[in-house]
């Protein structure tokens, strides 16, 4: 580095500045700082962030139904508010955005922000598309160590996560050989809802369907009331992943957290007849990992919609864990829910002998609450976040490379590094959405 460009950064970093990777200069946060937030979504799943986010600046407030601005301005005076979230993420002074809408909206909101230099939490899924997801996962990796991200799979704050890898990786089940993920939530839909009448005053019902295609409004798709999450829209193509989306994010999570899997190679599932409106309830998808530097090749599997992987034992009944996972390694089976875990040894090493636990002191901490891990990543990027925008992305492309094998109905290869399918050229066109004119996903 030349002398004058080296005084130069130096200057800048003495004064407590820093240049995002959008150009921005901005004054550095420090722990004690407070972050200049957006909420982009007030109601439903924004109302469970309240709490965490009102020691921070909210400056800025979006949501596409008017109606619900009253009650967020009372906990957030003073914030501008919106009801187009690319008008919100243009005021100046943002550091960091909190995004609550609904799923298709995720990976366009995330990927914007990113452009703009902002810190980003998503809730889950990241992405309703494999190309959204590996979009939003690239963009992000360009500025990893300098903006922090999180995708809201909050279960993962139990230490349950953390035991399961360890156990695994310790060699408590032997040599990890598949693992397999289920849950048995059941949402049906025969089809998209018939029109009903016209949205309320100052629900902005164009801005809700954003990049997505034009349906009709009808009440029913919003039924729930405060602190309850809507997902009456969840199961459509348009809008959602259906099960994989919503539950399938969190379960998966406990399975994709302790096998260190990146993206698949072959991909195969079925499941009930295809709707074009609804996304299935009924399926079951299975994955090919390649070997890693700890383990062999890996075939991860995922259930749902009530069909169930076959029990590694008769005395355990899979079916009263509503979401849960368990692994099969060469000495035993590891069965778990989200809180609890059950090791099932097997063959000769029945008694665990063999195994080794870790001391209590050498055991991985929990990591916290989900939204305060993110903002102190924001204050200081160099923060690990349990659930980036890298971790997260692989796995809901993964997921989401089982609907499209489901969709043509054969076995697919994957190239992950192209992103490509190379041996049926249907499912590569299942890979992206076509979306509204005025909407890009790299705005």
């Amino acid at each position: 580095m030349k002398r004058r460009s080296f005084l130069s950064k130096s200057s800048l970093a003495a004064a407590g500045f820093t240049i995002l990777p959008s150009g921005i200069l901005r004054a550095a946060n420090g722990p004690n700082s407070k972050l200049n937030l957006a909420l982009i979504g007030v109601w439903g799943r924004g109302l469970a962030h309240y709490d965490s986010i009102e020691k921070e600046n909210v400056v800025a407030l979006c949501d596409i139904n008017e109606a619900f601005f009253a009650d967020a301005l009372k906990r957030f005076p003073g914030a501008k508010t919106y009801t187009d979230w690319r008008k919100c993420l243009e005021q100046k002074d943002l550091d960091a955005v909190v995004i609550c809408t609904p799923d298709h909206h995720h990976a366009f909101i995330a990927n914007w922000a990113l452009n703009r230099g902002l810190h980003v939490y998503c809730e889950k899924p990241l992405a309703i598309s494999v190309e959204e997801a590996r979009v939003v996962r690239a963009n992000w990796l360009t500025k990893k160590g300098k903006l922090a991200t999180q995708v809201g799979m909050q279960r993962h704050e139990d230490p349950n996560f953390s035991r399961i890898r360890e156990l695994i990786r310790d060699g408590a089940i032997g040599d990890l050989q598949s693992a397999v993920a289920w849950g048995n939530r059941q949402i049906r839909r025969d089809g998209y809802f018939p029109a009903e009448g016209e949205p309320p005053a100052g629900f902005h019902w164009d801005l809700w369907l954003g990049p997505a295609p034009v349906r009709p409004y009808n009440p029913a798709y919003f039924k729930g009331g405060p602190g309850m999450n809507c997902i009456e829209w969840n199961m459509f193509w348009d809008w959602g992943a259906g099960q994989i989306g919503d539950m399938g994010s969190h379960t998966m999570d406990l399975l994709w957290n302790a096998v260190d899997a990146t993206l698949p190679t072959s991909i195969e599932a079925k499941g009930e007849a295809f709707n074009p409106d609804v996304t299935p309830v009924e399926c079951e998808s299975h994955f090919q990992f390649p070997a890693n530097d700890w383990r062999g090749p890996l075939r991860v599997s995922w259930y749902q919609g009530g069909v169930m992987p076959r029990s590694p034992n008769r005395a355990i009944d899979l079916k009263a864990i509503d979401h849960g996972a368990f692994f099969k390694g060469s000495k035993g089976f590891l069965v778990a829910d989200f809180t609890s875990r059950m090791i099932l040894p097997f063959g000769a090493d029945a008694d665990l002998s063999y195994y080794k636990p870790r001391k209590v002191e050498d055991q991985e901490p929990p990591v916290g609450h989900f939204q305060k891990q993110w903002i102190d990543a924001c204050k200081d990027p160099s923060l690990h976040t349990a659930c980036d925008f890298e971790y997260s992305g692989n796995m809901i492309e993964q997921l989401l490379l089982g609907l499209v094998a489901y969709r043509v109905g054969e076995k697919i290869q994957y190239d992950p590094v192209a992103g490509q399918v190379t041996n049926n050229p249907a499912a590569n066109e299942l890979l992206s959405r076509k979306y509204r004119d005025g909407w890009v996903l790299n705005g």
